[in-house]
C-alpha cells in the first residue's frame, strides 16, 4: 500500500515509524470532519467542471457509507494519516473516480480543515459544559446564599463573606470562559481549504462557496497565510482552555482548603474522595487536588505549541506534533470541567463551622468605614481603629449577623439575576451556532447517512467521536 506522495521510494521501517508517529492514532477522531471536508471540496470541484454531478453522487454516497460506519474505519501505519486512508478507501469503491478528490488541494489543508472543523465542533461543546458548570454553582450559591464565610487575603481572614459570594464567583467566572472560548472559535472559523500546501493551485476554486458549506463565516484569504497560521490557532484554542483549567484550579484549590478539618467549611461528598492504604480513617480529596495538578499542565502545553509554531513561512513536519497536544490539552479541560461541574450538587456546607469563623476583628473595615461617614478622612479612621482591631480579644470574639455591603455583586447581593441572564445569553448563543453548524454537516453528507452517524455514535455530531 503506496502512501500518496510515494513513487518508487522505499522507506526504511524505523524512519517510517519516526516520522509517521501518533498521527494514525490521532487522526482516527478526525473521519467525521475529514468526510465533510472532502464533501465540501468535491463539491466545489463539480462548481468548476472537474468533476460531473454523477460522480459526486456516487463520492457522497461513499463518504456517507464511511460516515454510517465509523467506528469500524481504521488507518493503517503504512497509510500514515486520515486523509490517505479516505482518499484509498475512496480509490478502491470507486476507482478513479475516487482518486480525482484530490485535485485542487493538499495534505497540508486538508488537515488544517479538519483541525479548524474539530476545534469549532469541540470548543462549542466546551462553551456549552462551562454553562452547565455555572449553572450547578449557581444554583449551590443560591441555596446557601445566606450561609456567612470568611473571607481571605493571603489565606488570611480578611472580611466576611458568604457562601452565596463565594460560589458565584466561580460560576461567573466560567462565563468569563465562555467568551474567551468564543475568541477561540473565531480564530478557527476561516476556511482553510484551496491554500493547497500554501501558494494555491491553477484552478479557478470557489472558496467562499465551500466556506459556506463546510459553515465556517469566512475564507482565510491569503494562502501562505493559511499554513503559518496553524500554530497560532492552536495556541490560541489552548490558552482559551489554560484560562479555563486556571480557573478551575482555583476552584479545586478552594474545595481542598474549605474541606480540610482545618476550615471544616464544606464537605466533599464520598464519591469524591479516596482513602488511604495505611490511615482508615482518612477521606483524601484526590479529586480536586488532581484537577489542580492537571491546571498546571496548560501553560507547558501552549509554550510547546508557540515553540514549535516559530518557523519560516510555510508548512513544516514540525506542526505534526502540536496536534497531540491540542487533543491532550481538548480532553483535560472537558475532564476537569465536567468533574467540577458534578460536584456541587452533592456539596454539603457546615454553616455552624463557617459562622464560628466570622471574628469581631474582621469587621475592622466595617468599623473604619462608618468612622468615614461621619466626615472622618479614611486614614485616620483606618489608624484609629487599626489597634483594637489586632487585639488577641478581637480575633476570638465571634460576631452573629454582620452587616455585607448589598450593592451588586457584592457579598449581600451575588446579583444572581444578572449572572443567570448572561448564562442564558451564552446558552443560547451555543444552541444556535451548534445547530447552524449541524445543519451545514448535515446538509452536506445528507439527512439519512447523517442521522445514520449520530444514531451509529450515541451522541450529535457535536461531540467527538473517539
Amino acid at each position: 500500500m503506496k502512501k500518496l506522495w510515494q513513487t518508487d521510494q522505499s522507506l526504511d521501517a524505523a524512519v517510517e515509524a519516526y516520522t509517521v508517529g501518533r498521527d494514525p492514532e490521532l487522526d482516527a477522531r478526525l473521519l467525521p470532519y475529514e468526510v465533510y471536508g472532502s464533501l465540501a471540496h468535491a463539491a466545489g470541484l463539480v462548481k468548476i467542471g472537474v468533476l460531473k454531478k454523477t460522480e459526486y453522487a456516487r463520492i457522497r454516497e461513499e463518504l456517507g457509507r464511511l460516515l454510517a460506519n465509523v467506528d469500524a474505519f481504521t488507518i493503517a501505519r503504512e497509510q500514515e494519516d486520515i486523509h490517505t486512508a479516505v482518499e484509498q478507501a475512496l480509490t478502491a469503491k470507486l476507482g478513479d473516480v475516487g482518486a480525482k478528490v484530490h485535485a485542487g488541494r493538499s495534505r497540508n489543508d486538508q488537515v488544517q480543515v479538519n483541525l479548524r472543523l474539530f476545534l469549532k465542533d469541540r470548543l462549542l461543546a466546551m462553551v456549552g459544559l462551562v454553562c452547565e458548570t455555572a449553572r450547578a454553582w449557581e444554583e449551590f450559591g443560591r441555596k446557601h446564599e445566606a450561609s456567612v464565610l470568611p473571607g481571605y487575603t493571603h489565606i488570611q481572614r480578611a472580611m466576611p463573606t458568604t457562601i452565596g459570594h463565594w460560589a458565584a464567583s466561580h460560576a461567573e467566572a466560567m462565563l468569563e470562559n465562555a467568551r474567551t472560548l468564543r475568541a477561540a472559535i473565531d480564530e478557527a472559523d476561516a476556511c482553510p481549504l484551496g491554500s493547497a500546501a500554501g501558494y494555491g493551485v491553477p484552478l479557478p476554486l470557489r472558496r467562499d462557496y465551500v466556506a459556506k458549506l463546510l459553515g465556517f463565516s469566512r475564507v482565510q484569504r491569503n494562502t501562505l497565510r493559511v499554513q503559518s497560521s496553524r500554530p497560532r490557532v492552536e495556541a490560541a484554542a489552548v490558552s482559551a482552555l489554560a484560562l479555563l483549567a486556571r480557573d478551575l484550579g482555583v476552584l479545586a484549590w478552594d474545595l481542598s482548603l474549605y474541606s480540610s478539618a482545618e476550615f471544616g467549611f464544606v464537605t466533599l461528598d464520598k464519591s469524591f474522595t479516596t482513602g488511604s492504604s495505611i490511615m482508615p480513617q482518612k477521606k483524601n480529596p484526590d479529586v480536586v487536588e488532581l484537577t489542580r495538578a492537571r491546571a498546571a499542565l496548560f501553560p507547558g502545553w501552549v509554550g510547546q505549541i508557540l515553540a514549535i509554531g516559530q518557523l519560516p513561512s510555510g508548512y513544516h513536519r514540525d506542526y505534526q506534533l502540536t496536534k497531540g497536544v491540542l487533543f491532550d490539552a481538548l480532553d483535560t479541560a472537558r475532564d476537569m470541567t465536567g468533574i467540577l461541574r458534578r460536584i456541587p450538587a452533592s456539596l454539603t456546607v457546615n454553616a455552624a463551622r463557617c459562622a464560628a469563623a466570622i471574628t469581631e476583628d474582621m469587621l475592622a473595615t466595617h468599623e473604619a468605614v462608618s468612622l468615614v461617614k461621619t466626615g472622618m478622612p479614611f486614614r485616620r479612621a483606618y489608624r484609629q481603629v487599626a489597634e483594637k482591631a489586632r487585639s488577641a480579644g478581637s480575633a476570638s470574639r465571634v460576631v452573629s449577623a454582620p452587616e455585607l455591603p448589598a450593592y451588586a455583586g457584592a457579598p449581600g447581593n451575588p446579583g444572581w439575576s444578572a449572572l443567570a441572564a448572561e448564562r442564558v445569553r451564552w446558552e443560547r448563543w451555543q444552541t444556535k451556532t451548534s445547530g447552524e453548524l449541524r445543519r451545514a454537516w448535515s446538509r452536506l453528507v445528507g439527512s439519512a447517512h447523517f442521522g445514520r452517524h449520530v444514531q451509529a455514535t450515541g451522541s450529535s455530531p457535536l461531540r467527538i467521536v473517539k
